[in-house]
C-alpha cells in the first residue's frame, strides 16, 4: 500500500506562492504609472556606476602594490630569487591547465617558394591530435644548419601572411637565420569558428573588414576570447594553446638536421609579443628572445585600456603576485630584448619603461644584467622597421655569435609617416601563395577538431572525475565568495506612497566602497509572504509584474546587484567586442586578474539582500532572471534556509554548454574559473533543493530559448 504525506503548512505556502506567481506573470497588460527616473534611488552625480568600477581598479591596484613590495624583499638575494621564478612558473602552469602530452607532429610540407636570399616552406604540424597548426619556414639561401626563430603573429586576419610578418621573417633569412611564422588559433588559416553555410566579403563584426577566408565571419580578436571563455570553465586558459602550439613548433625544429637544436630564438608583435613573453617564460629552450610591443605594467593595462583578449588574462595573477615584468624574470638570465614603441597607445610606454627597470634590477641581482635591454624607437605601435631591424642584430648576437650592421633598406627618405615607417619595405608573398592547407583553413580539413570541441571532451571527462559530495566550502572557493556574510548596512533613502502600497527607496552599503540600489514594495494588506525580486537588467524592469505580485499581498524587494542597472560599467572606456561580450567585459577580465568572479560577487549581493529580506518576513521566496539568475542559485544552494521557493528565469541549462559552443553572446559575466572541475549550475539545482525550484524559459549560450 502506497503511504500519502501531508503537505506542512510551509510546503502548502509555498506551493500556493508558486502557483500565483505563475499566474501572476503574464498579467503585464496593467502598465505602471511610474515613471523610470522615479524610481532611481542612487543620486546620479554621484557617479554610481563609477564607484563600482573605481573601487574595482583600487583593489587591483592594491594588489599591484602587494606584488612591487613582495618583489623589493624576494630580490635580497640570488636564492630569493630562483624560489620567485620557480613559485611564477609553477602557477601560470597551473593556471593555464598544465599541458598536454606530446604527440606525433606528422609534419608535411605542402608546398616551397623561392624568394631573394632565401626560401619558404609551407609546412602543416599536427600539434595535438586532429588538431592542426599552419605555418612559413623561411630558409636562408646559405649551406645549413641554421639557427631558428619562431615568429608568432599578432593579432593580424591574415596571421602569417600578413606584411611585417613576412618582412622580419625575411630579415632574418639573409642574414643567416631560419625563421618559422605560425597562424595561432583564431587567425590565418587557423580559424575555429566557421560558417560553412554562407560565403561572405566582410567579417559580421566589423563589416569594414575584408574576411581572409569566404567561411569566416568573426575578427580574430573575438575568436580568442570566445575560446578564452570555453577554456576558462575547465580551468584552462586560450593561452595554454598558443603555449602548447609555440612548444610544438620547437619540437619540429630541433627535428631537423638543417636547424641548430640548441641555437633558438622568438620574437613576436603585440598578440605575438604576448606568445613570445609566455614561451620565454615557460619555454628553457629558447635562447634569445625578442617579445615586442606587449609589455607593460598591469597597473597601467587597467588604467589606460583595460585588459585585452582571453588569453592575455591569467587568471587571479595579479592576486598571486605575477606581473607582466615576471615574463622576463622567470627566464632569466636568458637573452631578452624588450621591443616597445614610446608612442604605443595600446600598451603604454611608461609601464614598460617601469617593467623594464624591474626586470633589469632582477637581472643584476643575479649577475647577469647585461642579458636584458630595451629597444624603444620613436614609433607607434606595430613590428616597425626600426624593431625588425634591432631584433635580427640581436638575433644574431645571440644565435649566430657576432655582432652585425643590419639595415632593412639602404636609404631612409627624408619623411615620413608612421603607415610608411611600418612598410618601407615591401613583403614578397600574397596570403594565398603562403597557404598551407588545401582549402585555406584547417577547420575545413577532413577530421579537424577545434578547440570547443577538445575542451568539450575534456569537460566530460571532469564531469565523470567530480566528486558527488557537492558542499558550500567547495562552492565558496569556486566563485571566490564570502565564507560568512555581515550584516547588511541598508540606507533608507525615500518613500513613495501609492494606492495600496508604498515603495521604499533603499541602498545596500557593498565593499565599503559603493551602494547598491533596491526597491521595497510594502503592501496595505500583507500576506505575509516576502519575494526577492532580482532582475539582470535593472529593478526598473519588471514594474508592472512586480506591483502585481505586491497588490496580491506580497512584500517585494526589486533589487540590484553590481554592476547591473544603476551601477552597470563600461561606461567611460571604450570596451573590446563589447557587443559580443558584454559593454562590461573590461571590468569582468579585471576581477578575473584579481582571481574574482562576477558571479561570487554577486552571489554574495544575493545573500546580502536575502539576510535584510527575511528580517521583515520570515518567508522569503526568490525570482531571478537573466545576469541575476546563476548569482541567485549559488546564494540558494549557499543559503538552503533563505528561501521558501525559487524561480529562475532566462538562465543557461548548465556551464557545461558553454563550453562546447563554438558562438556565444554575453556569457563573460558567467565565466567562472575552472568551475567544471568541482560542479555544474544542475549540482547546484539539486543542492539547493530541486522540489523547491521553478526553472522558466531556460536559453542557451547566445541567449535564444531552448
Amino acid at each position: 500500500m502506497n503511504s500519502v504525506r501531508l503537505l506542512t503548512p510551509k510546503e502548502i505556502r509555498c506551493r500556493a506562492s508558486n502557483l500565483l506567481m505563475r499566474l501572476l506573470f503574464p498579467l503585464l497588460l496593467a502598465s505602471s504609472c511610474l515613471a523610470a527616473d522615479e524610481l532611481t534611488v542612487l543620486d546620479p552625480s554621484s557617479k554610481p556606476a563609477e564607484a563600482f568600477e573605481n573601487w574595482l581598479i583600487s583593489e587591483f591596484n592594491k594588489l599591484c602594490g602587494k606584488r612591487s613590495a613582495a618583489f623589493e624583499v624576494m630580490i635580497k638575494s640570488e636564492a630569493a630569487c630562483r624560489q620567485w621564478q620557480q613559485e611564477r612558473r609553477k602557477f601560470f602552469l597551473e593556471r593555464i591547465g598544465g599541458l598536454p602530452e606530446r604527440t606525433p607532429l606528422n609534419p608535411r610540407i605542402t608546398g616551397t617558394l623561392q624568394g631573394k636570399g632565401y626560401r619558404v616552406e609551407k609546412i602543416i604540424l599536427e600539434t595535438r591530435p586532429s588538431f592542426h597548426l599552419t605555418a612559413n619556414l623561411y630558409l636562408p639561401d646559405t649551406p645549413p644548419p641554421w639557427p631558428a626563430v619562431l615568429v608568432p603573429c599578432g593579432h593580424s586576419h591574415e596571421g602569417k601572411a600578413v606584411g611585417q610578418y613576412q618582412l622580419i621573417c625575411m630579415l632574418l633569412a639573409r642574414h643567416g637565420m631560419a625563421a618559422m611564422c605560425y597562424d595561432p588559433i583564431g587567425q590565418g588559416e587557423r580559424y575555429q569558428m566557421l560558417d560553412l553555410a554562407k560565403q561572405r566579403a566582410v567579417f559580421d563584426d566589423a563589416p569594414h573588414v575584408k574576411v581572409p577566408h569566404p567561411n569566416v565571419r568573426l575578427v580574430c580578436t573575438t575568436e580568442h576570447t570566445m575560446t578564452g571563455i570555453s577554456s576558462a570553465l575547465i580551468g584552462a586558459n586560450a593561452a595554454q594553446f598558443r603555449i602548447w602550439d609555440g612548444m610544438r613548433v620547437i619540437d619540429y625544429l630541433q627535428s631537423r638536421q638543417d636547424i641548430l637544436g640548441g641555437k633558438i630564438g622568438c620574437t613576436g608583435n603585440s598578440g605575438g609579443g604576448t606568445e613570445t613573453a609566455y614561451l620565454m617564460a615557460l619555454d628553457e629552450r629558447i635562447l634569445a628572445a625578442a617579445p615586442g610591443c606587449y609589455l607593460t605594467t598591469f597597473r597601467r593595462l587597467i588604467e589606460t585600456k583595460g585588459p585585452q583578449d582571453g588569453e592575455q588574462n591569467i587568471f587571479g595573477q595579479i592576486a598571486f603576485g605575477m606581473d607582466e615584468a615576471d615574463y622576463c624574470i622567470m627566464r632569466a638570465p636568458k637573452p631578452t630584448l624588450i621591443c616597445a614603441g614610446t608612442r604605443d597607445v595600446t600598451f603604454d610606454f611608461g609601464g614598460t619603461w617601469e617593467l623594464f627597470r624591474d626586470a633589469k634590477r632582477f637581472y643584476s641581482r643575479i649577475g647577469h644584467p647585461d642579458m636584458i635591454d630595451l629597444a624603444a624607437p620613436d614609433a607607434p605601435h606595430g613590428f616597425t622597421l626600426q624593431l625588425r631591424e634591432a631584433v635580427t642584430r640581436f638575433m644574431a648576437r645571440h644565435l649566430l655569435g657576432k655582432d652585425i650592421v643590419v639595415r632593412e633598406v639602404t636609404k631612409l627618405p627624408d619623411s615620413f609617416d608612421d603607415n610608411q615607417l611600418r612598410d618601407l619595405s615591401k613583403p614578397d608573398w600574397t596570403a594565398e601563395q603562403l597557404q598551407c592547407t588545401p582549402k585555406g583553413q584547417v577547420m575545413l580539413m577532413p577530421g579537424e577538431r577545434s578547440v570547443f570541441q577538445i575542451n568539450a571532451e575534456t569537460a566530460v571527462k571532469l564531469k565523470t572525475a567530480r566528486e558527488s559530495g557537492l558542499g558550500p566550502k567547495t562552492i565558496l572557493e569556486a566563485i571566490g565568495a564570502s565564507e560568512t556574510i555581515a550584516e547588511p548596512q541598508v540606507e533608507s533613502i525615500a518613500k513613495i506612497v501609492r494606492e495600496g502600497f508604498t515603495i521604499e527607496k533603499l541602498a545596500l552599503k557593498a565593499e565599503d566602497a559603493f551602494q547598491l540600489p533596491a526597491l521595497l514594495y510594502s503592501p496595505a494588506k500583507p500576506n505575509g509572504e516576502a519575494i526577492l525580486y532580482l532582475n539582470g537588467s535593472s529593478m526598473k524592469a519588471d514594474v508592472s509584474a512586480v506591483e502585481q505580485l505586491v497588490k496580491a499581498g506580497n512584500i517585494v524587494l526589486a533589487a540590484e546587484l553590481r554592476g547591473i542597472g544603476e551601477t552597470e560599467t563600461g561606461l567611460r572606456r571604450k570596451s573590446f567586442g563589447a557587443g559580443r561580450f558584454g559593454r562590461d567585459n573590461l571590468e569582468i577580465f579585471t576581477a578575473y586578474l584579481m582571481g574574482k568572479s562576477y558571479a561570487g560577487m554577486r552571489t554574495d549581493d544575493v545573500r546580502s539582500w536575502a539576510r535584510f529580506l527575511k528580517s521583515k518576513s520570515p518567508s522569503v521566496s526568490l525570482i531571478a532572471i537573466g545576469e541575476a539568475a546563476i548569482p541567485a542559485l549559488h546564494a540558494a544552494a549557499l543559503e538552503r534556509d533563505a528561501f521558501d521557493q525559487i524561480t529562475l528565469r532566462r538562465m543557461i541549462a548548465s556551464f557545461e554548454s558553454l563550453v562546447g559552443a563554438d558562438e556565444t553572446f554575453d556569457q563573460t559575466v558567467n565565466m567562472v574559473h575552472g568551475v567544471l572541475r568541482h560542479y555544474d549550475l544542475p549540482d547546484l539545482v539539486r543542492l539547493a533543493g530541486q522540489e523547491r525550484m521553478v526553472i522558466e524559459e531556460p536559453v542557451d549560450g547566445m541567449g535564444r530559448a531552448r
